[in-house]
């Protein structure tokens, strides 16, 4: 069984698509529908940058998805493959979500991109630049992972973000927390701890403004059944329903991203082939939590001839 799964945040630089665009007219039309979409020119930002501007998060969610999407078709029209024939769930890490609901039919591609946008900049104005961080444990699990968080709270919000990998946990909360914890976390058992350069700090409970704003655009837009089911991270669990997708998109925001879980959880139910389209980050964890699974990562035109012959 396989799992078609997409990336979020953190996997955007500069002169992302370029490539994939020249080389393929299905490439060109994604990254041409979400530029109408928006009404800005983000394949302009995404092949020249400057890197500072689409690293906001309202820029680098919508690109992001862009460019897994942009991956996706070309497999589809000029490798004539279908998703619902070669893919039993789909999955995407946070924003990588509605770039997984896109890629399953669920919402198009206009509607994410305005989504993706309205999300980035709703996380953004939920807490004020310098009030929150997040911060990256290694060599910690989850359960160390919580206990340091509770050490370092002292009142403020302190919690797991991310639990990305057997060894790898995100916290986010207040500024002061989070550095507290990255200074008390080697001490505690974790390897390392580092701040991480983001802007907000994102699935905690400080983001429950931008959760009710989503909330607000999801009841809005057009949700329809994935043609396959999707693993969605805040249970860990497969879903179909559109109502229930959209609840859990706006529970999604303050609530933690349960990765490893859910890697386990699709794993469990006899995925043993995960595919990562338009980036290289999710592959790696893939390895980790279930190291039997294989992994493959989509970005260039040669990676999707390559994946063609073996679909």
């Amino acid at each position: 069984m396989r799992a078609f799964i997409f990336p979020g945040q953190g996997s955007q630089s500069v002169g992302m698509g370029k490539a994939l665009a020249a080389a393929s007219p299905a490439a060109r039309a994604v990254f041409q529908e979400v530029d109408d979409a928006l009404g800005q020119h983000l394949f302009r930002l995404m092949t020249e940058g400057p890197a500072e501007e689409l690293e906001l998060t309202e820029n680098a969610q919508p690109a992001i998805m862009a460019n897994a999407i942009a991956t996706l078709r070309v497999l589809e029209q000029e490798g004539g493959v279908r998703l619902a024939d070669k893919a039993d769930y789909v999955a995407g890490h946070s924003l990588g979500e509605y770039t997984a609901l896109c890629a399953a039919g669920a919402i198009d591609l206009t509607t994410t991109a305005r989504l993706l946008k309205h999300r980035g900049l709703a996380m953004q104005a939920a807490v004020p630049v310098g009030i929150g961080a997040m911060a990256v444990l290694l060599g910690a699990d989850l359960a160390k992972a919580r206990a340091i968080a509770e050490a370092a709270a002292e009142g403020e919000t302190c919690t797991v973000a991310n639990d990305n990998d057997p060894s790898q946990v995100v916290l986010s909360g207040h500024r002061g927390a989070i550095e507290r914890a990255v200074a008390i976390a080697k001490d505690m058992g974790a390897k390392r701890a580092m701040l991480l350069q983001v802007s907000a700090p994102f699935h905690c409970p400080l983001m429950q403004p931008a959760a009710d704003a989503m909330e607000k655009a999801l009841a809005e837009a057009r949700v329809d059944a994935p043609l396959v089911p999707l693993f969605a991270n805040v249970t860990a669990a497969a879903v179909a329903d559109a109502d229930t997708i959209r609840r859990l998109l706006v529970e999604q925001v303050t609530g933690m991203v349960r990765w490893r879980e859910s890697v386990l959880a699709m794993h469990a139910a006899g995925v043993d082939q995960f595919v990562e389209f338009g980036g290289k980050v999710l592959t790696p964890m893939v390895k980790r939590i279930a190291p039997d699974a294989a992994g493959t990562s989509i970005v260039t035109m040669d990676d999707v001839e390559a994946l063609v012959k073996v679909l």
